[in-house]
C-alpha cells in the first residue's frame, strides 16, 4: 500500500494512499483550505500536484464544481465521427478524474473525515473499503461516490420487473436500466424449461447485483446458479437474494464465468463496449476486445442442455460507435457452433439517450437494446 506525504507547518505527516480506479501517489502534495482559489487549485491539480483538503467539507465540494467547470471550458468539441466523438469523450473523461481526483481528503484511523461540517461516513466507507487499516487520504471525488453508493444501498433502486428493490453494494453496477430486465422478464422461457419445471435450471453468468437471477427465478426456474468473479458483486447478489428470501432457488458462485454442468438457460448481459475501464464501476460497461462477450460464446454449447437455449442481452451502442461490426457479432455466434433462434429488440428509456448535449447523444438515440436466443 503506497503512503502518502505531506507539511503541516513544519510537521512532517503521512497516511495511506487508497485509490480505486488505481490512480497514481501524487507526485506532491500540499496542504488547502478554504482560503484556495479555483483557479490556483485548478491549475496545480493539472500540474499533478495533490490538494489535501484541511478547511470546510462543503466548501470543499463547491471548490471540486469548479475546477470540474473550469474543465468543462477546454473541453474540446465532439468530432463529426462517432468513433471519434467516443475516443475523445474517454479522454476527456480521464482527464476530468486524473484532474478531480487531486483535490483529497484525509479520513482518521475509524473513516472520519478531519473537516468541519463534515458528515459521517463511517458506515459508507467500511461497507466500500472494509475494515480501516489506520489513517487513509482519498479522493474527495471517490468518497463523495462512496457516500452515493451507500444511500443507493440503503434506498435501493426500484425494478418494476420484479416488484420490488434491489440493493446494489458499492463498486456493483446498479440496475437502473430497466428495458433489459424487461426482456428478460417477457420472453417466452426455453421448450426444456418448460418441459421438466419442477427440474429447470438457469444460469447467470455475471451476475452483478443478482437481479437477472432474482427475474428468473420469480418466473418458475427451480434452480439459478448465479456466477461473478467480483467479490463485491458476488456479497451484493447473495444479500439481494437473502431480502427476496429466494435463497432455496438461487446460488450465488463464484466459479468464474460458467458453473459446472448444463442448464435449461444460460443468461449473459456482458459489458456493452469493447474498451479498457478506468474503475471498478466502468467493468459493468467496458470489457477489453469483449472478452466476456467471446467467453460465454464459445463455453455456451458445452453447458446447454438438449434443447436449452443460452440469452445473450446485448446493446449495439458499440456498433454505432464503430467499436464493432454487427459482422463480427454474427461471426462469432456462427464460429462458437451456435445459431440464433430469435432476437427480441427494445429501445432505451434512461435518460441519457434523450441528452442532446451528451456528445454520444447521436449514438445512444439510435441504440437498440437486444435479447439474442441461441442455441447449439
Amino acid at each position: 500500500m503506497s503512503t502518502i506525504h505531506w507539511t503541516t507547518g513544519h510537521t512532517q505527516q503521512s497516511a495511506r494512499w487508497h485509490s480505486e480506479n488505481a490512480a497514481p501517489l501524487p507526485r506532491r502534495t500540499v496542504v488547502a483550505d478554504d482560503r484556495m482559489k479555483a483557479n490556483d487549485a485548478y491549475r496545480q491539480a493539472c500540474e499533478g500536484t495533490a490538494l489535501l483538503w484541511q478547511g470546510d467539507f462543503h466548501n470543499a465540494r463547491q471548490l471540486l464544481q469548479a475546477i470540474n467547470r473550469r474543465i468543462d471550458r477546454r473541453t474540446p468539441s465532439p468530432s463529426t465521427s462517432l468513433s471519434e466523438s467516443f475516443h475523445l469523450h474517454r479522454r476527456s473523461s480521464s482527464h476530468r478524474a486524473r484532474v478531480l481526483g487531486k483535490l483529497v481528503v484525509l479520513l482518521d484511523e475509524d473513516y472520519t473525515p478531519a473537516l468541519r461540517r463534515a458528515p459521517d461516513v463511517r458506515q459508507a466507507c467500511l461497507e466500500a473499503y472494509g475494515p480501516p487499516e489506520g489513517p487513509t487520504v482519498v479522493s474527495l471525488r471517490e468518497l463523495l461516490g462512496v457516500i452515493g453508493a451507500h444511500q443507493w444501498r440503503l434506498t435501493g433502486v426500484d425494478v418494476p420487473a420484479l416488484g420490488t428493490r434491489i440493493h446494489p453494494h458499492y463498486g456493483v453496477f446498479a440496475p437502473v436500466r430497466g428495458e433489459y430486465l424487461d426482456l428478460v422478464a417477457h420472453t417466452p422461457l426455453p421448450p426444456a424449461a418448460l418441459r421438466s419445471p419442477d427440474t429447470s435450471t438457469a444460469f447467470d453468468l455475471g451476475t452483478g447485483t443478482g437481479v437477472l437471477a432474482a427475474v428468473l427465478a420469480r418466473r418458475g426456474i427451480r434452480r439459478v446458479v448465479a456466477t461473478d468473479i467480483s467479490p463485491r458483486a458476488l456479497a451484493c447478489a447473495r444479500e439481494n437474494v437473502h431480502r427476496l428470501a429466494l435463497t432455496d432457488r438461487i446460488e450465488v458462485s463464484d466459479a468464474g464465468l460458467f458453473p459446472e454442468g448444463r442448464a435449461d438457460l444460460v443468461v449473459c448481459n456482458p459489458p456493452w463496449l469493447p474498451a479498457r475501464p478506468t474503475s471498478p464501476i466502468e467493468q459493468g460497461v467496458y470489457d477489453p476486445d469483449g472478452t466476456m462477450l467471446h467467453g460465454f460464446l464459445t463455453g455456451l454449447p458445452a453447458h446447454l442442455r438438449p434443447r436449452g437455449e443460452g440469452w445473450l442481452i446485448l446493446s449495439d451502442l458499440a456498433e454505432h460507435l464503430g467499436l464493432r461490426t454487427r459482422q463480427h457479432l454474427l461471426d462469432a455466434i456462427q464460429a462458437a457452433g451456435l445459431r440464433v433462434l430469435d432476437k427480441i429488440d427494445t429501445k432505451p428509456r434512461h435518460r441519457r439517450s434523450k441528452d442532446t448535449t451528451d456528445p454520444l447523444h447521436t449514438a445512444r438515440s439510435a441504440e437498440t437494446t437486444s435479447l439474442w436466443r441461441l442455441t447449439a
